[in-house]
């Protein structure tokens, strides 16, 4: 597999300090696309791939990262999947960061089967991939080998945005929050991955929605990536999602779906401006003071 000719973690800074720290997520529902669009389309990942690369050309402005969520591609089968593979491969050659959201978690052979799609030219090349730590180290190490290789990124679930995540996310284990343990995995295996922008490989995945434990993890993990759901739609807001930014303005990218790519009816013909609206927005607000 070839390698890339930067560091992902240092891609990723100069992205942000480009663009800004708006991650725009690619979660395509048939429902809310653009009638006008879903109508002129044969299928609906055909839809669901003429959307996403308007989509890439209406934030590209505002935003150097995207983050397609697979399971919205995959619930169409091999069409929907190869429609994200398209969509990745275009936003990579139009310059963006991408992020594979498919929260992937298995042990020995087959993470490493479920990392080299990720990464791979072949199939999806994603720059980084979202990792679910919950079967441990030899669910993980894997993935890690395989981003290193590849020079690209993981992002670990460590404290989520969704109003469950705490049920086993904050049990108490030996006197701390569990999220903290898995926190402190992560910075062992990120140490290792430092960029010349003083942060590593193996990111967090930390929501705005709890913005406490947010600038808990923050202090705690000063050399990691955060990848921050919940702002916008969720709930968090720009001012809850500042926690996560280090004093130099790296750190994190702050992902916005729903927020960015439907802020509109399907009937509605601005939609495309209304797009643009929200992605300037979201970049005015997350780099304001």
């Amino acid at each position: 597999m070839p390698a890339r000719t930067e560091s992902f973690p240092d891609r990723l800074a100069a992205a942000v300090r480009r663009r800004g720290p708006l991650c725009v997520g690619l979660d395509p529902r048939a429902a809310s696309l653009p009638a006008a669009l879903l109508a002129a389309a044969a299928s609906v990942p055909e839809a669901f791939e003429a959307f996403s690369l308007k989509v890439l050309d209406l934030v590209e402005p505002f935003a150097g990262v995207v983050k397609p969520q697979a399971a919205f591609f995959e619930q169409y089968g091999a069409a929907g999947m190869a429609a994200m593979g398209r969509v990745l491969h275009a936003a990579r050659a139009r310059g963006f960061v991408t992020v594979l959201d498919a929260k992937r978690g298995d042990i020995a052979s087959t993470a490493a089967a479920y990392a080299d799609a990720a990464f791979s030219p072949a199939v999806w090349h994603a720059d980084a991939l979202t990792v679910n730590p919950y079967l441990g180290a030899d669910a993980v190490e894997p993935f890690v080998t395989a981003a290193a290789a590849a020079d690209g990124g993981l992002f670990v679930l460590v404290r989520t945005s969704n109003p469950g995540g705490g049920l086993f996310q904050n049990l108490v284990s030996d006197g701390r929050p569990l999220y903290r343990a898995v926190g402190d995995a992560v910075a062992a295996w990120n140490a290792p991955t430092l960029g010349a922008c003083g942060l590593g490989a193996v990111g967090a995945v930390v929501g705005a929605t709890n913005p406490r434990e947010l600038a808990e993890l923050r202090a705690a993990l000063p050399d990691v990536w955060f990848l921050v759901p919940g702002y916008g739609a969720q709930g968090g807001t720009a001012a809850d999602a500042r926690a996560a930014f280090r004093p130099d303005g790296l750190g994190a990218i702050v992902n916005s779906s729903r927020g960015v790519t439907f802020p509109f009816h399907p009937a509605d013909p601005a939609w495309e401006a209304k797009i643009v609206a929200a992605a300037r927005q979201s970049q005015a607000e997350l780099t304001a003071g």
